[in-house]
């Protein structure tokens, strides 16, 4: 039976794509790559081929397909559970949720003024009140995090949970926020990854430009 497939967009924007992707690519989880660019203004109508909501990340594993970049995570943290995706213990596996589905849901002012770019040239941006207190809620999330749990990562390895806030990273990183001391040395090792360098060198090779990300 075939391996599982994994469908992204640009690896220069999609920061949904990037999620489930780095976390596969950390873990060793083997999967199919199959990137279909959105370079257009309305999306690319071909998504609808394999995907319910005509969006990316979509998974299709054993002939199931699954969707949204947390579902798509935790399908294969349990598929694969020596892969630390899911922290063993278990009030840690229910922080990673917590977090993921905190990011799932909140951070629109950020995500919103700050899309994820990969190639952007490092310069600030005219901040907002919202913006501020999205960018204060997550370093104190992760300041927090790397005091608890003693780092490298998030919750100690390397989990669900640092797959979720990927895109933030390069975030606070292109949009030239000021950061905390360990919230800019977590920022680091996590562009320190293979998985990270590899994703990012293929953004900036891209030659897709969609103008209404670039900010």
């Amino acid at each position: 039976m075939a391996g599982p497939v994994l469908y992204i967009g640009n690896k220069n924007y999609s920061s949904w794509s990037f999620r489930p992707w780095i976390g596969m690519r950390v873990t060793g989880i083997a999967f199919e790559e199959r990137l279909v660019p959105f370079d257009m203004a309305q999306g690319n109508a071909a998504f609808k081929a394999f995907s319910p909501t005509g969006k990316v990340p979509v998974l299709v594993d054993d002939g199931v397909t699954i969707w949204e970049s947390l579902a798509i995570l935790d399908h294969v943290a349990r598929k694969h559970p020596g892969s630390g995706l899911w922290p063993q213990q278990p009030i840690l596996r229910s922080k990673a949720m917590a977090m993921g589905s905190e990011m799932v849901a909140s951070f629109h002012a950020l995500r919103s003024a700050c899309p994820m770019n990969m190639r952007r040239t490092r310069r600030p941006i005219t901040l907002t009140p919202a913006i501020v207190a999205d960018v204060a809620r997550i370093q104190s999330l992760w300041s927090e995090c790397l005091d608890q749990h003693g780092g490298p990562f998030l919750l100690g390895g390397f989990s669900i949970a640092d797959a979720m806030f990927a895109p933030v990273v390069n975030r606070l990183d292109v949009y030239a926020f000021e950061t905390r001391p360990d919230v800019t040395a977590y920022m680091t090792r996590m562009k320190d990854l293979p998985a990270w360098r590899e994703w990012e060198a293929a953004g900036r090779a891209e030659a897709w430009v969609v103008e209404e990300d670039e900010a």
